[in-house]
């Protein structure tokens, strides 16, 4: 008998979970994550304040300004009261920033790879689907009442992880935070796209279509370099406010701008070399710019107000024990700490099994279990689904703020104990990831990623 011997050479490379990605983008995520560590903190203080003041003597006065209508008898159903203002204008910048952000990773970040977007768009998958099915059978148990808040545990606040991670001084290594936040970013795509099919009122196509006219020549400008504000603020007011009028949620505009905005420098005249993801994409790309301009006032201006409005809820004279048994919290917090937490790691588990990769030598699974547990901190946009699902001041509404609140503490908790038990290798690992020893500007772990 022939035997038959396997064709020598090299074995091509494992996959590696979790690895750094290039210089640029790892300088982005770093602008990035500042800026919406600040924000967090900001946003933490909104809600703080909310739940003081809706619980303190004052109470009345928070109700009151919370329902104040600024202008009423306005045409195109914009007479809104002021906590309806900050979750459907304000948050539109919110989205306007998650737009870009969403555009720039398809474009020049880490989902424009299809091998390294399967794991954070795997991950946002398994953490949205668990936390759902875990609310929907335990509210089913309990007769049913509430399933239209299905999707309430199943986003992740970025700016209140982030926030979590200073207080515990954690320096996450750079694959984890670019893994962090793009599963942040493809969860906010897809809590956008629930939004948009599930929490719909009085659909009404004609504003939805004339939305379009804004869009499209919001679109054209920005595509031509022309970023005159006289010309794109009255667009983007125009698209707001018919999007509003459709009955789609008028935030949803805001991300469609946002995926108007060209990423990637525009090509010099008669310069030949074309423009790459690569390069241009930060410095010189036009959504890059709005970004940086628009983001601190997003995580600075529009979050933190929209949680002073939406996380006052009032326990006092509540029965505590009949609120905590409520099948509806029980969903919530359940969904968020372990529909999170057990999705996002079964889900990264299980692709790393099926596709024979292996973690990056400075991460454990340890450290993935700790920011599967940090994304059950769903502040913002749950409590935005919970508005649209139950009533902005509903009894069931007030149930989901609490259960928010209660779910996203115990997450960030949980997540702060096991990642703090790590800081010191963190804090290792971050000082070679800055370690500059030619001086050139550029770290050399991103020159010579042997390095180590």
């Amino acid at each position: 008998m022939t035997s038959h011997t396997p064709p020598s050479g090299p074995r091509p490379p494992k996959t590696r979970l979790f690895s750094r990605s290039s210089w640029p983008e790892a300088r982005h995520l770093a602008d990035v994550l500042r800026t919406e560590t600040v924000g967090g903190a900001l946003l933490l203080a909104g809600a703080v304040l909310a739940l003081m003041w809706a619980n303190s003597p004052w109470s009345d006065s928070y109700t009151r300004l919370s329902h104040a209508v600024p202008w009423p008898g306005a045409p195109w159903h914009l007479d809104l009261d002021v906590a309806t203002w900050a979750a459907d204008g304000l948050l539109a910048i919110f989205f306007f920033v998650v737009g870009l952000e969403l555009k720039r990773e398809f474009v020049a970040g880490e989902l424009r790879d299809p091998r390294r977007a399967a794991l954070p768009v795997a991950a946002a998958l398994g953490g949205m689907l668990l936390p759902a099915l875990i609310y929907v059978a335990v509210v089913l148990s309990a007769g049913g009442d509430g399933l239209r808040g299905w999707a309430i545990p199943t986003a992740t606040d970025i700016a209140f992880a982030l926030a979590v991670l200073a207080v515990v001084s954690s320096h996450l290594p750079q694959g984890l935070r670019a893994f962090l936040l793009t599963l942040a970013v493809v969860d906010d795509l897809f809590a956008i796209t629930i939004i948009a099919i599930f929490y719909t009122a009085d659909f009404q196509p004609l504003p939805l279509l004339a939305a379009l006219a804004p869009i499209a020549l919001f679109a054209v400008l920005v595509q031509r370099g022309r970023t005159w504000w006289w010309a794109l603020t009255p667009l983007a007011v125009a698209a707001w406010t018919l999007m509003h009028a459709s009955g789609v949620h008028a935030t949803v505009a805001g991300v469609l701008l946002g995926f108007t905005v060209p990423v990637l420098a525009r090509r010099p005249r008669g310069g030949n070399q074309p423009a790459t993801a690569d390069a241009g994409a930060d410095e010189g790309g036009l959504a890059a710019r709005l970004e940086h301009r628009w983001r601190p006032v997003s995580a600075g201006l529009a979050v933190p107000i929209f949680a002073l409005f939406a996380a006052g809820v009032t326990v006092r004279g509540t029965d505590l024990g009949a609120l905590l048994r409520d099948p509806i919290v029980i969903a919530i917090v359940a969904g968020l700490v372990f529909g999170k937490g057990i999705g996002i790691f079964g889900s990264t588990f299980l692709l790393a099994r099926f596709t024979r990769a292996e973690l990056d030598e400075d991460i454990t699974w340890t450290d993935l279990l700790g920011i599967a547990l940090l994304a059950g901190v769903g502040f913002t946009v749950s409590l935005l689904i919970g508005d649209l699902a139950f009533g902005a001041g509903s009894t069931a509404d007030d149930r989901v703020k609490v259960a928010v609140l209660l779910g996203s503490v115990i997450s960030a908790g949980l997540a702060a104990t096991v990642l703090s038990r790590r800081n010191a290798t963190y804090r290792r690992v971050a000082e070679r990831e800055r370690m500059d020893a030619d001086g050139d500007g550029v770290p050399d772990v991103y020159q010579h990623p042997d390095a180590r």
